[in-house]
């Protein structure tokens, strides 16, 4: 027997059969099934979710987000915690234009940003992937910000 010949044959696998056809002109013993236009009794196989292995997704999430410019906290409940804000601080209700809500998000977000990747700095440094509150609370701390 040479080395190569059974590399071609899949293991565990045997050969699946057919089942015998009738020959052409003879009548079948079942009746044949009539056919439905446009109507099928079988559902349609949904095709399976990709799956993506450990961490790809969130990879293909950050480089999303670096990409685009766009503001990632929802403009309503950013302008209700603002507004919750300015209450606590003044009796009178104060009112908001939408530039100054939309420059102060803007402002905001920028802030956030920065010290979540300062964060993510504090994290390799420890030899972590993982951000941990403690990781921000050392941000903030070297940066001067802890009186927030």
């Amino acid at each position: 027997m040479r080395h190569g010949a059974g590399a071609d044959r899949r293991k565990g696998k045997s050969p699946q059969r057919r089942p015998p056809q009738p020959a052409p002109g003879t009548s079948r013993s079942t009746p044949q099934k009539t056919r439905m236009s446009g109507v099928s009794k079988e559902p349609l196989p949904t095709p399976r979710k990709r799956r993506f292995r450990p961490g790809t997704r969130a990879l293909m999430e950050i480089r999303k987000f670096q990409k685009s410019t766009d503001l990632l906290i929802s403009k309503s409940p950013f302008s209700r915690v603002v507004r919750e804000i300015c209450q606590s601080y003044s009796i009178a209700g104060l009112r908001w234009q939408v530039y100054a809500l939309l420059a102060l998000q803007e402002a905001a977000e920028a802030f956030l940003v920065l010290l979540f990747s300062d964060a993510n700095l504090c994290a390799i440094h420890a030899k972590r992937v993982t951000v941990f509150p403690r990781d921000i609370q050392l941000a903030r701390r070297i940066r001067g910000v802890d009186n927030l």
